[in-house]
């Protein structure tokens, strides 16, 4: 919980920056691996907090995640040969969003109840859509506190459905409801039909994600997104024997956004010609803000650079829902834009590690910016930059709060990060690569 002081730029970056890989690429095939009856072998894996919970979660169901010690980012995936996860255990999700609603489903095929608890914090985040769908599915929810929330009992069911099973879901505060289902609907006995009932779809390039890497192994879904509805085949997934993670997109935002707030450029590594990440789309915001981005390749490697000159234009109503991940890297950039702009389609954000829309206003505030939540997302109009002033941030033991505050200082003096060490969850080094990119 110490004051890190966040760096000022005193001069336009050069630098490149390698971001780890994808959290959430790395923790859908964690669970994909466990799924399947032969070992796997997942290369450039993100070691992070959230990931190791994962890798624990999975260890405690009797899937063995064992480490090359040589480059801590290839863990190889053995699944229980007895094709039942282990029941009678306890997982301890952290406040790991991904761990507390995909691995749910696995206990649908242990061989006896799961209880599930995790952080104090993470008691507030909302879990009964993917619990909800369980119990359609013939499992039995035991609360041990709030209704919908940690801590909770899941007793799989007796007998699983042996037709395709529909279920019936409201999603509407996160796209890992859908997700979690969607990745245990291949091993149900009659597939599953999943229909969500919610008016709008949160953040669908992560469904897609789920879908895609889903029929990566071997799983075949039909998505009708205008409907809302995802019909799953029933079949037996197995991912190649070797698959290589990506890195993390959304985690480049902090360190290409830099280039804008502070001027210069920075530029990220293997950068896919294609993803599913919604981080992806990263390249074209920044652009939109005046940024001028480009994709070099250089002995082979494919970057992201992105050059800024310090002018930062804002993007009047601009709708984020395909990528809400990333709205607090936005929202540092756009406290500094040459005009107002209205996030809109990430309401959803208040059901993050933290609400992370009313930390946004209260931290941009905080450091005498301009800020407002509305009912769907997040305006911010700018102020003279003599009205900034350096502050003591709070994170909200939120990694993207953390990485945002860090962007605020770099180019507003005097603003110090409370408990930085909490981007850990995605960036286990995130000091050192940011005092790095800086120097």
């Amino acid at each position: 919980m110490e004051l890190w002081p966040a760096p000022l730029a005193t001069a336009p970056l050069h630098a490149t920056v390698t971001v780890p890989g994808s959290k959430s690429l790395s923790n859908r095939y964690l669970i994909l691996a466990a799924l399947g009856s032969r070992p796997v072998t997942l290369v450039g894996l993100l070691r992070s907090r959230d990931t190791d919970l994962m890798m624990a979660a999975l260890e405690s169901l009797g899937v063995r995640c064992q480490v090359d010690t040589d480059t801590d980012t290839t863990v190889t995936v053995t699944p229980p040969s007895s094709g039942r996860f282990t029941g009678n255990v306890n997982v301890f999700c952290g406040l790991a969003g991904t761990v507390m609603r995909f691995v749910p489903g696995l206990a649908m095929f242990a061989d006896g109840p799961v209880h599930f608890d995790g952080d104090e914090q993470a008691y507030a985040r909302p879990m009964k859509p993917v619990l909800d769908g369980l119990e359609q599915l013939g499992a039995s929810v035991e609360y041990h506190g709030e209704i919908g929330r940690l801590p909770f009992t899941i007793t799989p069911p007796s007998a699983l459905p042996d037709h395709r099973a529909q279920v019936n879901i409201d999603s509407s505060g996160s796209s890992q409801f859908i997700s979690g289902l969607l990745l245990i609907g291949s091993r149900l006995p009659g597939g599953l039909e999943l229909h969500h009932t919610g008016e709008k779809t949160p953040s669908l390039p992560h469904i897609r994600m789920t879908v895609s890497d889903v029929t990566g192994a071997g799983g075949d879904i039909v998505a009708d997104e205008a409907a809302r509805v995802w019909a799953v085949a029933p079949c037996a997934m197995q991912l190649p024997s070797t698959v290589v993670v990506e890195p993390d997109l959304s985690n480049a935002a902090p360190f290409l956004g830099a280039a804008l707030i502070a001027g210069g450029s920075v530029r990220v590594p293997n950068w896919p010609e294609a993803t599913t990440q919604p981080g992806g789309l990263l390249p074209g915001y920044l652009a939109d803000m005046g940024a001028e981005v480009s994709f070099p390749v250089i002995d082979g490697v494919r970057y992201c650079e992105v050059s800024g000159t310090g002018i930062i234009h804002g993007l009047g109503d601009f709708d984020l829902t395909a990528a809400g991940e990333i709205a607090p890297s936005l929202a540092a950039i756009l406290v500094f834009a040459d005009a107002p702009t209205r996030m809109i389609g990430i309401g959803h954000l208040r059901g993050h590690e933290t609400n992370r829309l009313e930390a946004l206003v209260n931290e941009i505030t905080r450091v005498g910016g301009a800020a407002q939540e509305l009912p769907d997302g997040l305006s911010i109009t700018p102020v003279a930059q003599d009205a900034l002033h350096g502050a003591d941030m709070e994170t909200y033991a939120d990694h993207r709060m953390a990485t945002f505050a860090a962007m605020l200082g770099l180019r507003i003096a005097g603003v110090r990060v409370r408990n930085v060490a909490t981007t850990r969850k995605t960036l286990p080094d995130f000091v050192g690569m940011w005092t790095a990119m800086l120097s």
